[in-house]
C-alpha cells in the first residue's frame, strides 16, 4: 500500500509541475492570413460608344468614317478564362464609291449598318482576346446622274459578319477595345427609275470603343 501511495503522490507532483510550467509559457501569437484578392471578372451588362473607319472590299477601296454605340452582356465562370457574350450595335457610316462612265456617274453609299453577334473570348485577368460573328444589316443607297437629271433609291439588306478584337479592363467599370469586322451585305434590291438593280458587296470595319460595365 505504501508504494501505491508514493506512486500516486509522484503523479500528482508531476501534474502540478506541468500545469505551472504551462501557465508560465507566453501566449502563442497567431498571424492572420492576408485576405484573398479576387481576380478581374468580365461578367455583366455593358454599353458604350465606338468610332473608326470602314471600306468596301473592291480594287479602289473606297472608305469613310463609321461611328455608333453598342450594348452587350458577358458571362465568365469564376476561375475560368473563358468569356461568353452577346453584343448588338448600330452604326452611322459615310462609306461611298463613285464610278463614272458613258457620261453617267453612279455612287454607291453605305450610310448605316448594325450587327447582332455572339462573342467568345479568352481572358488573362483584365486583358481579353475574342472572336465574334453573327447577323448584320446594312442600309445601301444608290444614285446615278448625267449632270442634268438624277435618280436614287435606298434599301435595307441582311447578311452576316465575322471578326475579332482585343479588350482591356482599364478601370473597374470601364473597358477599351479595338475590333475588326468583315461584313457581307446580303442581297441588295433597288429600283432606279423603274429599272431593278440588285447585287451584294463586302466591306470591312476597324474601330475602337469604350464600354461602361453596370
Amino acid at each position: 500500500m505504501r508504494s501505491i501511495h508514493l506512486f500516486t503522490a509522484a503523479l500528482a507532483v508531476i501534474g502540478l509541475t506541468g500545469a505551472a510550467s504551462a501557465a508560465d509559457m507566453p501566449a502563442r501569437n497567431y498571424t492572420k492570413a492576408p485576405p484573398m484578392v479576387a481576380g478581374y471578372n468580365w461578367t455583366g451588362l455593358y454599353a458604350g460608344l465606338n468610332g473608326g473607319y470602314g471600306w468596301v472590299d473592291t480594287g479602289g477601296n473606297p472608305g469613310g468614317f463609321v461611328g455608333g454605340g453598342q450594348i452587350g452582356y458577358n458571362w465568365q465562370a469564376y476561375g475560368s478564362p473563358l468569356v461568353l457574350g452577346l453584343e448588338a450595335d448600330i452604326q452611322g457610316a459615310d462609306i461611298d464609291e463613285t464610278v463614272t462612265g458613258g457620261g453617267i456617274s453612279t455612287t454607291t453609299r453605305i450610310n448605316a449598318f448594325g450587327t447582332v453577334r455572339g462573342r467568345i473570348g479568352y481572358a488573362w485577368d483584365r486583358f481579353m482576346v475574342y472572336g465574334t460573328g453573327g447577323f448584320a444589316y446594312t442600309r445601301t443607297e444608290l444614285s446615278a446622274t448625267n449632270g442634268v437629271a438624277s435618280v436614287s433609291d435606298k434599301s435595307w439588306s441582311s447578311g452576316y459578319t465575322l471578326g475579332g478584337g482585343l479588350e482591356w479592363g482599364a478601370w473597374d467599370r470601364w473597358t477599351v477595345k479595338a475590333e475588326y469586322l468583315f461584313i457581307h451585305s446580303g442581297d441588295v434590291n433597288l429600283n432606279l427609275a423603274g429599272v431593278p438593280v440588285s447585287g451584294n458587296y463586302d466591306f470591312s470595319v476597324v474601330r475602337a470603343g469604350l464600354n461602361y460595365r453596370f
